[in-house]
């Protein structure tokens, strides 16, 4: 089994080294355009073998003909968000990018599967989708694994629980109009609900919404360690043909009452990429949320349309 990570940034880079460090593939290969940075990167990822015991080879390359053959590519190439700005402005730079890299993968693999990690994160999957001509279920975006890692965490911060105990459900698109369900949120089986008073519930879900610029403010770049885990989380998912429910950004065709844009919905994983795409009951209020969040993600695409045919 063979894994291609396009761009050796904060985020390729963590996702090259989560996949090493659980042994489950035969080599990754992390690709960019700096010469010397996915080498270097590669190295020092292969030099921790010996300490965290794995077998999988990592090697650094600017070639795509060494990432030919490959099973699953992770594409995180495109340029990080800076203060003041948000996922959206980085529309045209990164469609540009995600289209260039996407064309020069899939013509050396075409029977891969895509997980798209940058961002703005549904376009962006949009984008790989529609460049690359592969099936609906062999391209996704990684954005509700992160964000539920995020609800999730500050939900263990707020009641001093293991995340472990700590299930939830998100859906919609990768940003401020996401959708935390805290009716589907449970802390060892007990609905969140009957432990959270709706003030803080609120307030855990506001922090969600703004996880990732709370962390650019801190930094002045994007996260990079969470979302590599998140990535590696799906890659496994698909290469162990778990089956394990997770979110993902799918193309729906009519799901939720939403057809042909990529948005966050459960899924369920396995060696086909998206096995099945799973439908929740929402409320009245989750499903006003819900087509809000995907009026966004149809004004960023129309956006994007703007901005290609302009040249």
């Amino acid at each position: 089994m063979k894994v291609t990570v396009i761009g050796a940034g904060n985020v390729g880079a963590t996702v090259a080294d989560c996949i090493a460090q659980k042994d489950m593939v035969n080599e990754v290969v992390l690709v960019d355009i700096v010469e010397g940075l996915p080498q270097g990167k590669a190295l020092d990822i292969q030099e921790a073998a010996p300490i965290h015991l794995f077998d999988t080879r990592v090697t650094g390359t600017n070639d795509y003909a060494d990432t030919a053959g490959s099973d699953i590519c992770v594409i995180t190439a495109g340029s990080p968000r800076k203060p003041g700005m948000s996922r959206d402005d980085l529309l045209s730079i990164n469609a540009k990018i995600v289209s260039s890299v996407t064309e020069q993968f899939v013509a050396r693999s075409p029977e891969a599967i895509l997980i798209v990690v940058s961002n703005p994160l549904d376009v962006m999957t949009y984008v790989a989708h529609t460049t690359s001509r592969f099936p609906d279920q062999r391209v996704m975006g990684m954005a509700g694994v992160l964000d539920t890692a995020r609800y999730r965490a500050f939900i263990a911060m707020e009641l001093g629980v293991s995340v472990r105990d700590i299930q939830a459900l998100l859906l919609g698109g990768h940003g401020d109009t996401m959708v935390p369900l805290p009716r589907y949120t449970t802390v060892g089986g007990i609905p969140l609900t009957e432990l959270m008073d709706e003030a803080t519930i609120n307030r855990i879900v506001e922090r969600t919404k703004t996880g990732g610029g709370e962390i650019v403010k801190l930094m002045g770049t994007s996260a990079w360690y969470a979302p590599g885990a998140a990535a590696a989380e799906m890659v496994e998912a698909i290469v162990k043909d778990s089956g394990r429910v997770l979110p993902s950004a799918a193309r729906l065709s009519g799901q939720y009452g939403l057809s042909d844009l990529f948005i966050g919905v459960p899924t369920r994983l396995g060696r086909n990429g998206i096995e099945e795409i799973i439908e929740v009951d929402l409320n009245e209020d989750e499903m006003a949320l819900m087509k809000e969040s995907a009026r966004h993600v149809q004004s960023n695409l129309e956006a994007l349309e703007r901005v290609l045919a302009a040249g």
